[in-house]
Parts: structure tokens; C-alpha cells; sequence
């Protein structure tokens, strides 16, 4: 059983003002300066981003990390790029979203039934963090997983994003889960742990190229809002 070391709002300010990873910290500063021309005139949020959706929630939707231009840039997990597009568009379609776009924290978003967040809070260079910088996350997810009692499931967006949520269960659980990322796998980990779902995650890397087609990222929300619904 996951002990609550902080309350919401505690771990919300605590992740805010985190700064323990010093290259994260000087690329937040890198991206604002050399941001695109379209986004010249915006201020950027340029801090760590903390968990958005359905206090309630009983699916979880866990990314790697946000987006230099997008969340990073916005202040909202999958907010203002076209991974969140992808995403948003489907959630929607199925009942999960309120639109089927996120774009800004004024857009007026609202998720139901589902929460989402990342493994690590700072924008990586290259969308790559290192070991070291998520291990300095890992107590943020093992606090923020233990206010979501009702979860039924978690979804898991990318390998990065499957393997750190097993890391980080068999570490609140002192117990080690191994299983292998397998796009659109159901996995039953326990009799008392949230089902998990892989699936590869909806960037421009993996939509683009065909690796996630729309089809297929239908069917995977489709199965989510099906299992919702036992």
C-alpha cells in the first residue's frame, strides 16, 4: 500500500518548484529562448507540470514526458502540440473528453472519468530523459498514483512510459513486475492493481509514420472506454 507522503496540493507546489535536475532545468531556459517564430509572442509556463484531469478518475493515461513546445510551453500535461491533438480527438470520440482538442489551460478541457500524467515533469532534450532524472520523478508518480483509488486502468502511452510505471509499482508494491510492452496488451498485474494497457504513444514519430494509424488508436480507446464500463 502506497503511504501518502503529501497532499494533493502539497505535491502539486512540490513539483512546481522542484529543480533536481539541473540539465532539465537549464533546457527549460534553452527552449524559451530559442522558441519557434509562431510561438515568439507567448510566455512560456517553463516549469515542472503536474498531473491534470478527473479527481475521480478511474483510467489513468500515463505519458514519458512533456513537450518542449507543448506542455512545457502551455502548463498542461498533453496541451499544445499534435500528440495531444491525436490523443484529444479520440478521447473525445469516446466519451473521455469533454473536446476533441487541448490546447491552452483557457480552452475550457475537461476530462471525465480519466486522469492523465507523465513519468518525468520537465521537457528532455531530444523527448529523452535520463535515468538518473527519472528516478528524481519517481516519488511524484508513487504520490500522485496513491490519490486515484478507484483506478480500473492505466494506460500506458509508449514503452518509456510502461516500463517506469513498472518500476515504479514494484516499488510501492515491494514487488517486481517484469512483464513486456506489447501495443494494445491488456495486462493483469494483480488481484488489486488498476489492468494495464501498451500503447505505442500517439507522437508525430509514430502517427506519421504509420507505426499508430488512427484505426488503430480508436480500437485501443475503444477497448479502454469498453472496460470502463464493467
Amino acid at each position: 500500500m502506497v503511504k501518502k507522503t503529501y497532499n494533493q496540493q502539497q505535491l502539486k507546489d512540490k513539483i512546481e518548484s522542484c529543480k533536481k535536475c539541473r540539465r532539465l532545468t537549464h533546457y527549460r531556459k534553452l527552449v524559451f529562448r530559442d522558441r519557434p517564430i509562431r510561438f515568439q509572442n507567448e510566455s512560456y509556463w517553463n516549469k515542472p507540470i503536474y498531473g491534470f484531469g478527473d479527481s475521480n478518475a478511474e483510467l489513468l493515461i500515463l505519458g514519458s514526458a512533456p513537450a518542449a513546445h507543448g506542455a512545457n510551453r502551455t502548463g498542461r500535461v498533453f496541451t499544445g502540440d499534435k500528440s495531444s491533438d491525436f490523443l484529444m480527438k479520440y478521447l473525445n470520440k469516446h466519451g473521455l473528453a469533454n473536446l476533441s482538442y487541448s490546447n491552452s489551460l483557457e480552452d475550457g478541457l475537461k476530462l471525465n472519468n480519466t486522469y492523465i500524467t507523465d513519468i518525468i515533469r520537465c521537457a528532455p532534450p531530444n523527448d529523452k530523459p535520463t535515468g538518473k532524472e527519472i528516478e528524481n520523478c519517481r516519488n511524484y508518480l508513487i504520490n500522485e498514483l496513491s490519490f486515484f483509488p478507484n483506478l480500473k486502468l492505466v494506460l500506458a502511452l509508449g514503452k518509456v512510459a510502461f516500463d517506469n510505471y513498472l518500476k515504479t509499482i514494484s516499488i510501492s508494491e515491494d514487488h517486481k513486475y517484469t512483464e513486456k510492452f506489447s501495443h494494445r496488451k491488456l495486462y493483469q498485474l494483480s488481484d488489486h492493481l488498476p489492468l494495464l494497457m501498451a500503447c505505442y504513444h500517439p507522437s508525430p514519430r509514430n502517427t506519421n509514420t504509420g507505426r499508430l494509424t488512427e484505426q488503430d488508436f480508436d480500437a485501443v480507446i475503444q477497448d479502454t472506454a469498453d472496460i470502463l464500463k464493467k
